[in-house]
């Protein structure tokens, strides 16, 4: 039934009845969250010196700044569709903006920021959005890091006290001479603003606690205006010509091809950079307890739409192009906004301080405002970033990129980096190591790497090098074999299997028809059996009790699981008139390990073993033997830091109650190793939570018990069997009784007390729109053996909801 019009049953009880003598309900009013009050003026204190900051490195009027500030607040915010997302003048536009102002001059570089607000909007009416975030990461970050290095090497002249070049390399030139040509003045107006951007966010103890609320870029700006007021320095100040002069765009003069090109560029720059900063701030969102349930998930289209307009205003209007900016979007998060009204009040503000707060802005030293964009710039350049694509072989993409930007332009950067990563992906797809090894049982064939016709002749080459009538094993590791290789593989294996050989053919990657499992000792395992407590059924013999003088766990080729010993001799230190008694199952287990898998592993081991642990996540689960963690996440060594406990519990910090092992191995994980993601993970059919169910008050207080006492809280939230279908639940099915109902709101439980811990919730302040540390909710059914992951956002009961990852979810 449409949702516009009521039941008829439900029509007399929800109609709405006033007094008959009273007037009827006024309209509704508009109403602001107290927190949305306070998040946009933590926002405007930011914005305010960062849009006269980029003005002032474009080259544009300063008061272009204040206006693609206030338009992208007002016009953005309440257009776009990521609500807690703050647009307006980027440092990723700087040098794309300075560009354009020194080649077409600044009245047609308004008219360029219109036309590419036009594209945008198209782009948004095609519904695109999403195929733009199919741009390598690394080309992305490559970018931003060129432009910061950009920014960063021509504000380092304003800085010292002297003017900027044109290009990096005019301005890396110059930079002897300025430095023998200091003007003291800038510089410790300079120094003073960089100190305070340092060291205000680090303030100890509760006074820094309280003082650090207050935006260190504002403060670091005051400072320096102070200083340059009451020493009364000399030096170059903001200046605001009155806005009847102000400049309004123009019809563009210029080549065609060029402002096609500037256009586009325009155009890419912006709508990848917002884009992605909107994806960054649904993660703050999702981070932040509370508001996932108030606030949607952004709708990337319609965030190109509320882009398009906002540049279209504020090129008319004489602005800078706007773009989503990660400073403001993740200061506005922080700061506890929940709609988006604070980013239009934000915009508001700006409006107000550019009309009625002229005298005092043109207190600011230009060599401030320098130093703080200087500062922008550098953090473009992420540590965290580099470490990301070289841990996924991408460096030369990210490397090529940034090269690109500061020595040829974004655009020019841009398509180098696209045309690495393309060969790049190439160089992988045609790079395939064939290796021919001959063993006692036969020979071993190793193909790793794709199979295609260009592999072809090295592989027949390797194939032919087996003798007739040998047995052979060829293990194919890669996820792809064209019909040209297919075809090679099979004829050779006809050809040798008539002239009296085996062939033996496996994979190790999905994709690759893997041939009947080999009879060893009688047993056919399947994948997997030898790492989950698998017994092989074996033919009975006879073998005489185990006894300590009669086992031999010395040697690799004896631990096969078989009988051992012939001629009544046991092991090394065997007896006569005995046999060798069945290994442990720990030493079979081991024996399996070195004869199968070490092989494979032993090169990736060695590196790890050099380059030490960089693993990618912390998996926070419950010790229980049937919850494999590499098994059901595809993980291999060095991937996951896993820390498991009865329970899957993180217990709340700085209590009685706490447990300094937990809180070490998360501080460990977040601090040292680094780890982007924390996942608690519970199961099904968990043994704690049982225990939880049946806990009764009193009684003798076991190790066990006083454990338990960590899952009180979750025991506290969740419903019993008579109390419906609330708390959190599983997708397409209610929870199946009460402790599995439980067992999800624990995992919710444990999440929160996980955002308790100190250098949880600093990694996630931390974070930034350009991506930080990001918390997971699993729950591993055991007997389906399906996983689901904790949804971001909660269901229409309001409550959290795990959805199940399918075979063919290759996002999750």
């Amino acid at each position: 039934m449409s949702a516009c019009v009521p039941a008829p049953a439900d029509s007399a009880r929800t109609k709405h009845v006033h007094p008959p003598h009273s007037p009827p309900p006024g309209p509704r009013r508009f109403r602001i969250a107290g927190a949305d009050v306070s998040a946009s003026i933590a926002v405007f204190l930011i914005a305010l010196p960062l849009s006269l900051g980029i003005a002032l490195a474009t080259g544009a009027p300063l008061q272009a700044g204040l206006v693609a500030a206030a338009v992208g607040g007002i016009v953005a915010g309440r257009i776009g569709g990521c609500p807690l997302q703050v647009s307006g003048p980027a440092a990723g536009l700087t040098v794309v903006t300075a560009d354009l102002i020194q080649q077409y001059g600044w009245r047609t570089t308004c008219a360029i920021t219109v036309l590419a607000g036009l594209a945008q909007l198209g782009l948004g009416c095609l519904r695109v959005a999403r195929s733009a975030l199919a741009v390598s990461p690394a080309i992305v970050h490559g970018m931003l890091a060129g432009i910061g290095v950009t920014i960063a090497v021509a504000q380092l002249h304003i800085v010292l006290g002297g003017t900027p070049q044109s290009a990096v390399p005019e301005n890396l030139a110059a930079l002897p001479a300025q430095l023998a040509n200091l003007h003291p003045a800038d510089v410790a107006v300079s120094a003073l603003t960089l100190t305070l951007l340092f060291l205000w966010p680090r303030l100890p103890g509760r006074v820094g606690r309280v003082l650090g609320k207050l935006p260190a870029a504002l403060i670091a700006v005051a400072a320096a205006t102070a200083l340059a007021a009451l020493t009364g320095l000399r030096l170059p100040k903001v200046d605001l010509p009155s806005w009847s002069s102000h400049a309004l765009a123009a019809l563009p003069d210029g080549p065609v091809l060029g402002l096609v090109a500037a256009v586009l560029t325009t155009t890419l720059v912006c709508s990848v950079q917002s884009l992605l900063g909107a994806v960054a701030v649904d993660k703050l969102v999702a981070a932040r307890p509370g508001l996932t349930g108030r606030v949607r998930r952004s709708d990337l289209d319609r965030e190109l739409l509320g882009q398009g307009a906002a540049n279209i205003v504020s090129g008319s209007l004489g602005g800078l192009p706007i773009a989503g900016v990660a400073v403001r979007s993740s200061a506005n998060v922080a700061a506890g906004a929940v709609s988006r009204n604070s980013t239009m009040l934000h915009g508001g503000y700006v409006v107000i301080a550019a009309l009625l707060l002229v005298p005092a802005l043109e207190l600011i030293p230009l060599a401030s405002l320098a130093a703080l964009v200087m500062s922008v710039g550098l953090k473009m350049v992420s540590l965290n970033h580099i470490r990301t694509v070289t841990r996924h072989r991408e460096v030369l993409v990210y490397a090529v990129t940034t090269g690109g930007v500061v020595f040829f332009g974004v655009l020019e950067g841009v398509a180098l980096g696209i045309a690495v990563a393309v060969g790049v992906a190439l160089h992988r797809l045609t790079r395939t190591r064939i290796t021919h090894e001959e063993t006692e049982g036969g020979h071993h064939i190793h193909v790793r790497g794709q199979l295609t016709f260009l592999a072809v002749p090295r592989l027949s080459r390797v194939l032919h090098q087996v003798p007739h009538g040998a047995d052979a094993v060829v293990e194919l590791d890669g996820s792809f074999m064209d019909h040209a290789a297919y075809e090679t593989l099979q004829d050779w294996q006809k050809t040798h299997t008539a002239q009296g050989g085996s062939v033996d053919i496996t994979g190790r990657r999905p994709g690759i028809r893997i041939s009947e499992p080999v009879e060893v000792d009688d047993c056919r395992c399947r994948p997997w059996t030898a790492w989950r407590n698998h017994q092989c059924e074996r033919p009975p013999t006879a073998t005489a009790p185990p006894d300590a003088g009669s086992q031999d766990t010395t040697g690799v080729a004896d631990l096969t699981g078989g009988t051992g010993g012939t001629g009544g001799t046991g092991g090394a230190g065997g007896r006569e008139g005995t046999t060798t008694s069945s290994p442990t199952d720990l030493a079979r287990g081991i024996s399996a390990f070195q004869r199968n898998t070490a092989p494979h592993v032993r090169g990736e081991l060695a590196r790890l073993a050099r380059e030490g642990q960089q693993p990618s996540q912390l998996f926070l689960t419950c010790a229980d033997s049937r919850v494999v963690t590499s098994m059901i996440t595809s993980s291999g060594p060095g991937d996951l830091f896993v820390v498991r406990n009865v329970g899957n519990f993180v217990p709340l910090p700085g209590e009685e109650s706490g447990d300094d092992s937990v809180a070490a191995a998360i501080e460990y994980a977040v601090d040292v190793l680094k780890v982007r993601s924390i996942t608690v993970c519970g199961h099904s059919g968990c043994g704690a939570m049982q225990a939880l169910l049946g806990t009764e008050p009193g009684g003798g207080q076991t190790p066990l018990k006083r454990w338990l006492r960590h899952g009180l809280p979750s025991l506290a939230r969740t419903p019993g069997d008579g109390d419906g279908a609330g708390g959190p639940r599983l997708a397409g099915r209610a929870a199946a009784d009460t402790a599995e109902r439980l067992c999800l709101a624990n995992v919710v439980q444990q999440l929160e007390h996980l955002r308790a811990h100190e250098s949880v919730s600093r990694a996630l302040a931390a974070g930034g729109a350009g991506g930080g540390l990001e918390l997971h909710g699993m729950y591993f059914h055991v007997g389906e053996a399906q996983a689901y992951l904790l949804a971001e956002e909660a269901g229409e009961d309001g409550e959290a909801v795990f959805r199940r990852v399918l075979e063919t979810d290759l996002t999750a």
